[in-house]
């Protein structure tokens, strides 16, 4: 540490500071000696044996800031594990799985999951009562998530390929994902398949979703090319097959025995010939019959030939050939039956239209000269049915088919609220200008 400086009295100089400014010139030398360093106790005395008076230092403050004091360091308290909690209960509507463990829950999801749907669908087979419960699922789904406006039902001749491609290639206004249900897929064509529905599903808007119901019976099938366009849209296709024809009487006795009936072999095959192949048309027969004949009955063959309907889709069938040929006293009971077991006129009126229009492009081939041999083979039926109706269609020509295609165009109108007629009087009215 350097000592400060102090002040000397010379009778030459006078007061002066000791030890010498270092801005002092080279070569000059003070006549004093060095003054000790500070604290020493020797003063340099002015003549006369006088003390020099002593100038007091004082020093600088220190710009050096004090310690900082720190307080003292507190300890965080230990964490406790927590205590066990019991299960919360699961809230309605939770889709979350229990644990297999007893007395354990999964904690389910806050929200619901939401059902991912694929742009194309084909439900076919012969289990009719099947594919029903899956078409009303699908509908009240769609209708859950789109809302009614987002569900679209093509049925009856807006079923057809043309139609069915116009309705998925239109615009529409519904928000969400929209749904296009088509019913009666069975009776789509091959060709027409190929030339409007393939195009229509390969560029199917993103949102869309089509499904196909085909309610197959003998040889009336789905066509191989929706089977392959629905594939190729990303589609998928499920087949609900029910018994076999064969195994049909062992399961009517089986279902009858769950409902508290006796029915022997022979009895259940005569259900099934009388009232069809349908395992849903079957087992409402058997409980009508339940209800009719009490538990434990044994219902015989006459009580089955009185009480068992018979098959609706024979006896339509029936009565669209019976138009075909003109018989009038035919179609009329066929029509009476038909309406007093229950059947909608609607439906009726399809079957009638789709056969007459078959027979009309029968009448035109056969007015060309084609062979009816060709035509035949041409048909989509059994070849006994197709021999006697070709036979039937030879006996009309081409105009007076187009005649009753009117006369039940005008009838369809009619049961609609088109007319002032009652449907049985306009029914029986239609046929008699059919078979005139």
């Amino acid at each position: 540490m350097r000592a400060p400086r102090c002040c000397t009295w010379s009778p030459a100089r006078g007061w002066a500071c000791w030890p010498p400014r270092r801005s002092s010139p080279a070569g000059s030398s003070s006549r004093w000696p060095r003054a000790r360093a500070l604290g020493s106790r020797r003063r340099f005395r002015r003549p006369g044996g006088k003390r020099a008076p002593r100038l007091e230092v004082r020093r600088a403050p220190s710009r050096r800031r004090a310690p900082r004091r720190r307080a003292p360091r507190r300890r965080a308290p230990r964490r406790r594990a927590p205590a066990p909690r019991a299960p919360r209960p699961p809230a309605a509507g939770s889709t979350a799985a229990s644990s297999p463990e007893a007395g354990s829950s999964a904690p389910g999801p806050r929200l619901g999951s939401v059902p991912s749907f694929k742009p194309a669908y084909l439900i076919c087979g012969d289990d009719h009562g099947r594919i029903g419960e899956r078409r009303a699922r699908l509908r009240a789904l769609a209708q859950e998530l789109s809302g009614s406006g987002g569900v679209e039902v093509l049925e009856g001749e807006d079923a057809e390929a043309e139609a069915v491609a116009a309705a998925l290639s239109a615009m529409t206004l519904a928000l969400g994902r929209r749904f296009v249900i088509v019913d009666g897929a069975e009776r789509l064509k091959e060709r027409d398949v190929k030339a409007h529905l393939a195009p229509a599903l390969a560029s199917l808007p993103d949102g869309t979703t089509v499904a196909f119901f085909a309610r197959e019976e003998g040889r009336t099938k789905a066509p191989d090319a929706l089977h392959q366009a629905v594939q190729a849209a990303g589609g998928e296709v499920s087949h609900e097959s029910g018994v076999k024809p064969w195994e049909l009487a062992g399961w009517v006795a089986k279902q009858a025995g769950s409902l508290d009936l006796s029915l022997g072999a022979r009895a259940a095959r005569l259900l099934v010939a009388q009232v069809g192949e349908r395992q849903q048309r079957l087992l409402r027969e058997l409980e009508k019959l339940s209800l009719e004949l009490g538990p434990g009955a044994s219902p015989s063959a006459e009580d089955l030939e009185e009480r068992a309907a018979k098959s609706a889709e024979r006896r339509v069938w029936t009565l669209a050939d019976a138009l075909v040929a003109r018989d009038r006293a035919r179609a009329v009971a066929l029509l009476l039956a038909l309406r007093a077991q229950g059947e909608r006129l609607p439906s009726l009126l399809y079957w009638a239209t789709q056969r007459l229009r078959l027979a009309l492009e029968v009448a035109i081939r056969l007015a060309a000269g084609e062979p009816p041999a060709t035509v035949r083979r041409s048909l989509r039926m059994p070849p006994k049915a197709a021999e006697r109706f070709v036979s039937d269609v030879g006996g009309s020509d081409p105009d007076h088919l187009r005649a009753a295609l009117e006369a039940i165009a005008q009838l369809e109108v009619d049961s609609r609220g088109g007319g002032t007629l009652e449907e049985d009087t306009a029914a029986l009215l239609a046929v008699e200008a059919v078979c005139a």
